[in-house]
């Protein structure tokens, strides 16, 4: 352990709660960027930056995870989490290089805390959103699958938990389908802002202490190593001092959870019963639902992917204010805004997949029951009102009311089997037109 951190993880918080993989990857990605811009402009010496080199790229790749100890719960500017990175890179590029290597003098040459950490955090979040936006388009395939399946399979209307008039499953899972389109249209927007890092801004953004053509070498090798395109900021005071822009990814996401929570809850509801809910649909569930009640099947990866999504938007709630932490040049919520875009990244990629593949591609819908209760769905009268006029109308309602089916209800009240047939074609009633003018040119 080096000095720093020795002394650090004293005064930090000791949470238990560590940078994730894919922060501490994007840190040795950044170190080993700035040491072959070092190098390039001939700042750092070859024995030692490429010794440098050769050990952040094995940090990157998890060598010593064991030895990243400071908490995320930490100095607001992330010095903790640079400095621990410096001091194991420092560490173990001397016993390679066989020279002493400095953390500051070295492996933090051209660099503060200040530009780096936000640098990071933005190359960490953008790798994590690119699985998203993969499990997004799984999403999405799946919903227009299944879409596609049931696209003539009617079902009633609900509003307000209320009958209203008949629909397609087909057309509510599209629906959904294209929610999730429009909030990958987001992401991707918002993700072409975090695309802007400040390296080389060093302290305060003025980029002192660092050569002038460093920030572009450093970014340029940054964007190579990593497979990440990234580019420099077009104002490092900006991407040093402020946050909007993972404010902005953390709102896609929290759109995203949005919508994954009420496609969620929909497919509970159709998925209610057997024998007491709406039993729209089937979806083979993959373990007993109770430990008490046996043959129970319950929705439990609905429920899970739920809770994700819940956890998501408080999480999004986090970084909004931590982009309020901060004053003048420096933001002072770094670390805890990295740590839960990545948690947030983690939790839609896993809820997406999961729902998509255990609950959206495993959808049966028994038709003959969305059928039957689009039939018995009293909204109806409202499209038949202007067919068979105002006091027939009303009368119809006091039948269904009295639970009497709609068909029965029409015969009672005179109308002949192919008049009934004709009104009740419910999948026009799916589509835009209206009725009784089509009828009466009939």
């Amino acid at each position: 352990m080096g000095k720093y951190v020795e002394r650090a993880v004293k005064v930090f918080l000791n949470t238990g709660t560590r940078f994730p993989r894919t922060f501490i990857w994007a840190m040795g990605m950044v170190k080993l960027a700035a040491a072959t811009a070092n190098m390039e402009l001939g700042l750092l010496d070859e024995r030692r930056g490429r010794a440098i080199v050769e050990v952040a790229r094995e940090l990157a790749e998890g060598k010593y995870d064991d030895r990243i100890l400071v908490d995320v719960f930490q100095t607001g500017s992330g010095t903790g989490i640079n400095m621990n990175v410096n001091e194991v890179i420092a560490e173990e590029a001397s016993r390679r290089a066989g020279v002493d290597v400095h953390p500051n003098d070295h492996v933090n040459m051209s660099q503060s805390s200040n530009d780096v950490v936000p640098t990071a955090i933005r190359l960490a979040a953008l790798k994590e959103a690119e699985t998203v936006l993969e499990a997004l388009d799984h999403m999405i395939n799946a919903l227009r699958a299944k879409a596609e399946e049931y696209r003539d399979a009617v079902k009633p209307g609900r509003t307000h938990l209320r009958d209203a008039l008949p629909v397609t499953l087909g057309q509510e899972l599209e629906a959904y389908a294209d929610a999730l389109e429009k909030d990958r249209e987001f992401l991707k927007a918002a993700m072409e802002a975090v695309r802007e890092v400040p390296l080389g801004g060093t302290a305060v953004g003025t980029g002192l202490n660092a050569h002038p053509d460093y920030p572009q070498k450093a970014v340029e090798t940054l964007a190579r190593e990593s497979g990440i395109s990234v580019k420099p900021a077009r104002s490092r005071f900006r991407a040093m001092r402020l946050l909007t822009d993972l404010s902005m990814l953390s709102a896609a996401y929290r759109a995203i959870a949005v919508d994954l929570w009420r496609l969620g809850e929909d497919l509970r509801l159709m998925y209610s019963g057997p024998s007491t809910g709406i039993a729209e649909i089937d979806m083979p569930q993959e373990v007993p639902g109770s430990s008490m009640m046996p043959g129970k099947v319950n929705p439990v990866t609905i429920e899970a992917a739920m809770q994700a999504a819940t956890q998501v938007m408080g999480l999004d709630d986090a970084v909004s204010r931590a982009g309020l932490l901060g004053e003048f040049e420096l933001s002072m919520g770094i670390p805890m805004t990295g740590y839960n875009l990545i948690v947030m990244a983690t939790l839609l990629r896993e809820a997406l997949v999961k729902t998509a593949d255990l609950a959206v591609s495993r959808i049966k819908a028994d038709t003959e029951r969305m059928q039957s209760l689009a039939e018995r769905s009293q909204a109806l009268v409202t499209v038949l009102a202007p067919i068979i006029g105002y006091e027939k109308a009303a009368e119809l309602s006091k039948l269904m009311a009295a639970g009497k089916p709609i068909k029965e209800a029409l015969a009672e009240l005179g109308f002949s089997r192919d008049e009934i047939e004709a009104m009740l074609d419910l999948k026009k009633l799916t589509r835009p037109g209206i009725p009784a003018r089509e009828l009466k040119k009939g």
